[in-house]
């Protein structure tokens, strides 16, 4: 095993700065070559300790910092109106900067839609756990409920037609 420098975040090997173990022909048929990592040196190992110490103060100072900010948004309950469908389907989705911008709204504070944690937008009505990646190990979730006033769901509309048709019929009678 050879170790090595990553210059840039590699998948399933590791982030960029970190010093990792690879196979010698790995590193020099295709990591080094593409300038994604370098040979590690006793200096350069110590050069990354020392970037990772630093790293890891600023991030404990900057958890400090937003811990407030943390308390103020765990288990925040914000309710977004949008159009549905067919089966409670939208039209359209919600968007992680969507969610920022209403999260901002109801803490007061601005919200970086890049710290708020979805997979893929939400297309669906109903209530969705989102969590929001503040730094380090700050992560609250909140809720996010999408709703429709006019939507109602499939079960409960032939119920609503029968009601309209005995309504009709009562009016047709009275004529």
């Amino acid at each position: 095993m050879v170790k090595v420098i990553l210059m840039q975040d590699v998948p399933k090997l590791g982030d960029a700065g970190t010093v990792q173990d690879v196979a010698p022909g790995y590193a020099r048929n295709y990591l080094i070559p593409q300038g994604i990592a370098s040979i590690a040196t006793r200096g350069s190992i110590k050069q990354v300790e020392e970037r990772q110490a630093a790293e890891a103060k600023k991030i404990a100072k900057q958890e400090e910092e937003l811990r407030g900010l943390s308390e103020r948004i765990q288990g925040t309950r914000i309710e977004i109106q949008v159009r549905a469908g067919e089966q409670g389907r939208l039209y359209g989705s919600i968007t992680a900067a969507d969610v920022a911008d209403k999260l901002a709204a109801a803490v007061g504070e601005e919200i970086d839609r890049r710290k708020v944690d979805l997979d893929e937008p939400i297309r669906s009505l109903g209530e969705h756990e989102v969590t929001v990646r503040l730094v380090g190990r700050l992560t609250p979730t909140i809720t996010v409920v999408a709703f429709d006033p006019e939507y109602v769901p499939e079960a409960e509309a032939p119920e609503a037609e029968a009601a309209e048709d005995e309504t009709d019929e009562a009016v047709e009678e009275a004529e």
